[in-house]
């Protein structure tokens, strides 16, 4: 099943899609709720109750919707770290090691979980734009709750997958963790998802064993970015080396994740302009570095949960954080 939040006039309203259509949900039955976060609430009636249901009435055809996020204000939103491929590549960029860490323990950080959204226009401010970035990862969605969850249990905790492009500003990002704090202003301005949930059923052709010694669900799916047609970035979601599940475990550990909780993959290998430049310069000294400008269109693809495409938009409110300083302020107060 593929759920969709779009908005009809000014209300969320949560969809099932089939084919290029969308179906409300509210209309397939009379119990099934309107919006994402309704429908987690209560996953073990509802899920089942939407499989079973029939299609009714006209679809609308998803191209003509305004889709937003499929849970438009998260829970909370974590975002691990659990491809080996970047991690290590990112470190060899730097002139680091690969840390040995990496392989003791699944790490996440905590995102803004209210700057979420879905495909459209990515609004970002002028120090944004000091090497902006997009990066390629999947996410998970949390369906029930759990305290101390264990990798071996973990999977039925996850109501389904979509895409996630975790927006990057590097300068930003690259000065505030120089004292060992963040990402958060490098990263809060945006986080991109969509464009449907795709639920764990739907993707069951697509499993694949996880990475030796390792516990929990893989998935075999292509995964690629394109910045204004051209594709920069490829992996496999099959590649994790921490599985959701572990990721799970650990986030859950002494804590209680939520129906609406939001997990990142982390990027793939290949998945971000920074991996890339740094690769690119580590071969070739001389190489200019490429990032996002205003305008750029970024398309990140995953097999099984659709193309996510977003506009690169700059503000009209001008601020400067690097310089420390207002450099134009606009205001309407």
């Amino acid at each position: 099943m593929k759920l969709v939040t779009y908005l009809s006039g000014a209300e969320e309203r949560l969809a099932m899609l089939s084919g290029s259509l969308l179906y409300d949900m509210a209309a397939l039955h009379p119990t099934l709720p309107s919006t994402m976060q309704a429908f987690l609430e209560d996953w073990d009636e509802f899920y089942p109750l939407a499989m079973e249901s029939k299609l009714k009435g006209t679809g609308i055809p998803v191209d003509s919707a305004i889709l937003l996020s499929p849970i438009p204000r998260p829970a909370s939103l974590r975002d691990g770290y659990a491809f080996r491929q970047h991690v290590q590549a990112a470190r060899r960029n730097r002139g680091l090691d690969m840390i040995p860490a990496f392989d003791m323990f699944p790490v996440f950080y905590f995102g803004n979980h209210l700057s979420v959204q879905g495909p459209g226009d990515v609004h970002c401010m002028p120090d944004h734009f000091e090497k902006l970035d997009y990066e390629l990862e999947c996410a998970i969605l949390i369906c029930r709750q759990g305290t101390n969850i264990p990798a071996a249990e973990a999977d039925c905790y996850i109501g389904g997958l979509m895409i996630m492009n975790d927006m990057s500003a590097r300068t930003l990002q690259m000065e505030e963790m120089q004292l060992s704090l963040g990402p958060a202003k490098g990263k809060d301005f945006s986080t991109v998802l969509g464009p449907w949930l795709a639920t764990t059923d739907e993707l069951e052709v697509y499993e694949a064993p996880c990475k030796p010694g390792h516990r929990g669900k893989s998935w075999n799916l292509e995964m690629t970015a394109a910045v204004n047609g051209v594709t920069l970035s490829k992996g496999n979601l099959a590649d994790m080396d921490w599985t959701f599940a572990e990721l799970i475990e650990r986030a859950s550990y002494g804590v209680t994740l939520y129906p609406g909780d939001v997990i990142g993959s982390g990027t793939v290998g290949t998945g971000c302009l920074l991996e890339l430049n740094g690769t690119a310069r580590h071969q070739t000294p001389d190489h200019k570095e490429q990032w996002l400008q205003a305008g750029d269109k970024v398309e990140l693809e995953i097999t099984g949960l659709g193309k996510l495409k977003s506009t690169i938009i700059p503000q009209s409110t001008h601020w400067s954080i690097l310089n420390h300083k207002k450099t134009h302020v606009t205001t309407t107060c």
